[in-house]
């Protein structure tokens, strides 16, 4: 893959060392869920203990899956992720429709999402109609954005310094929750409305609060040390969230009554404002958006990578505009680009519906690149593997077994979008074949 622009000769620079891509993991995937997730996962579970099996179940699988993609980042380092695992491993048909669904919908998608919630959090302290919230959101992702453009660096820097502030309230809340709580309600595991199908719905609520990590494979090519780098951050980041959901998990059970938890749409907040009065309810107010701010980071500083990497293959239109980097290094087109699609769909609405519809789509994707170790291990054995998955090929069946879990639960629990999402990738594939027929031209 090229590292260089076609006209000034700007190389992507190694900007970033383990702690930077450290934060990158736990920034990207500690968001908004672990606030608001507690609800809807002890709803669907039926009992306290169950409710708190499920956040470990969805850990174990996450982790399995993470501890596989580790050592195709190892094998592969280059910029893209998860996009230049698959062309690598099945070809560039299959490559360019998840850098498709990626760079269209589900990164500036995800992105107007975490800055419409931002500014929705902020009218707890200044109160905003809803056009001036709008606003505000573009403005929030215009300055992350810029500050991505001035230098990987920088935006490294942003993660670090976020997600050290939004990981304080949370290990706060967990230490306080467990020491002060009085309810003591881890039990019983099973309760009279429990249900198989409850505690899959449950689980699946997890893996959506887990989902994201895949991203920082995205920035791998500026990345100091890749091969070890890449997959210490995976599994040290993951290691780290997963602790973080289920203590806090832990600390709101014991605080809350269960009935509680499943009423409220703010679990958190209420263990908040119960362990150090109203004033709890600002502090965690403050601690979501500290955390909602640096997944924003997160998304923009590896979403933007995606053009990035199908352009240097030639696999977008325009892919010498998506190709430029700035003097420092950053995809600055890209950026942009990915900005002014978040911007329409902030103003339009409809990011939650696209991003709704292609997460089927990508836990597809998810669950290829998991099943590509085994194919990594066969065909490409000429790549150097600094790192090679733990008790496999045990790790990447767990990995592949939770995907097809979703998949199917995904079918039937949600059937339109999952037919949706589909439709949307399939899209992808005329547009795959006009590039393929241009590139075939030249």
């Amino acid at each position: 893959m090229q590292t260089e622009t076609g006209k000034n000769g700007t190389k992507i620079k190694k900007q970033l060392g383990f702690a930077q891509t450290l934060t990158i993991v736990i920034g990207i995937v500690i968001g908004s869920g672990v606030f608001f997730k507690p609800s809807i996962v002890f709803k669907s579970a039926g009992a306290p203990g169950l409710g708190i099996l499920a956040w470990v179940v969805g850990g174990i699988i996450t982790m399995a899956a993470g501890l596989t993609v580790a050592e195709l980042g190892a094998a592969i380092p280059k910029t893209g992720g998860l996009f230049a695992y698959l062309k690598e491993l099945y070809g560039e048909k299959c490559s360019f429709l998840l850098g498709w669904v990626q760079t269209v919908i589900y990164y500036p998608g995800t992105l107007a999402a975490l800055a419409i919630v931002f500014v929705t959090q902020a009218t707890f302290f200044i109160p905003m109609s809803d056009f001036n919230q709008k606003i505000l959101a573009v403005f929030i992702a215009a300055m992350l954005t810029g500050a991505n453009i001035i230098s990987t660096e920088f935006g490294g820097k942003i993660q670090f310094v976020s997600t050290i502030a939004k990981m304080l309230p949370i290990f706060i809340i967990i230490i306080f929750g467990l020491i002060k709580g009085t309810v003591h309600e881890f039990t019983p595991v099973v309760g009279s409305v429990s249900t198989a199908t409850g505690f899959g719905a449950a689980i699946l609520g997890t893996l959506w609060a887990y989902d994201g990590w895949v991203s920082v494979g995205n920035v791998a090519g500026e990345i100091d040390n890749p091969a070890k780098n890449l997959p210490k951050s995976i599994v040290g980041g993951l290691s780290i969230v997963m602790i973080a959901y289920i203590g806090i998990n832990l600390a709101v059970i014991n605080v809350l009554p269960m009935e509680s938890v499943i009423a409220s749409k703010k679990a958190a907040s209420d263990v908040a404002v119960v362990l150090f009065g109203t004033g709890g309810a600002a502090f965690i107010a403050a601690g979501i958006m500290i955390s909602i701010f640096g997944a924003m980071n997160a998304y923009i500083l590896t979403g933007a990578r995606v053009p990035l990497a199908m352009a240097q293959d030639g696999a977008v239109p325009f892919r010498s505009f998506f190709r430029k980097l700035s003097k420092s290094g950053t995809p600055i087109n890209a950026l942009i680009f990915q900005f002014v699609l978040s911007i329409a769909y902030i103003f339009t609405g409809s990011f939650d519906m696209l991003t709704n519809l292609v997460v089927f789509v990508l836990w597809i994707f998810f669950v290829l690149a998991v099943a590509g170790v085994f194919i990594l291990r066969k065909k490409h054995q000429h790549l150097e593997r600094p790192y090679k998955v733990p008790l496999y090929p045990l790790t990447p069946i767990i990995g592949i077994v939770g995907g097809v879990y979703i998949l199917i639960s995904t079918v039937f629990t949600d059937t339109k979008n999952a037919l949706c999402g589909i439709i949307v990738t399939l899209i992808g594939v005329p547009v795959y074949m006009y590039i393929s027929k241009k590139q075939k031209q030249l």
